[in-house]
């Protein structure tokens, strides 16, 4: 299967709706005032879906490769402070767990399409004979 976009990438899809998420849970109750961790939470939620798209963008595998390992670390770094707000009561079980759930699914899925893409002799489209000889678009 040939993916033309990110916003085909399933990862990708997830990594938006956990933004989402996390975009609601920071916006309500203690969380929203705590303005180092919510912030920080928002930029961790949002770098996971971002990196996957510069990624891709990038068109050479390798490149791609390493953001999604930024990815999944991004993705491993707002687990981290989800588990911490729910330590210091910011965030309920119920949410932690579902959204523990979601990234760790994500995560999971992040590092499967990480492993494919590294095992592949293909080496991205930076590299295919037809755009690799054309001029640029003007």
């Amino acid at each position: 299967m040939t993916i033309r976009e990110f916003t085909e990438i399933k990862a990708w899809q997830m990594a938006r709706e956990i933004a989402k998420e996390v975009y609601a849970l920071t916006s309500c109750g203690s969380l929203s005032k705590d303005y180092g961790m919510k912030d920080q939470m928002q930029r961790a939620a949002v770098s996971i879906g971002s990196n996957i798209a510069e990624g891709f963008e990038r068109d050479s595998n390798a490149e791609f490769v390493k953001f999604l390992g930024y990815a999944k670390g991004s993705a491993g770094e707002l687990l981290s402070q989800l588990i911490t707000a729910n330590d210091v009561g910011y965030v309920r079980e119920p949410d932690l767990e579902r959204m523990t759930e979601k990234i760790k699914m994500t995560s999971r899925m992040i590092a499967r399409f990480r492993d494919a893409l590294s095992e592949s002799p293909v080496k991205g489209r930076r590299w295919k004979p037809e755009t690799r000889n054309s001029k640029p678009e003007t």
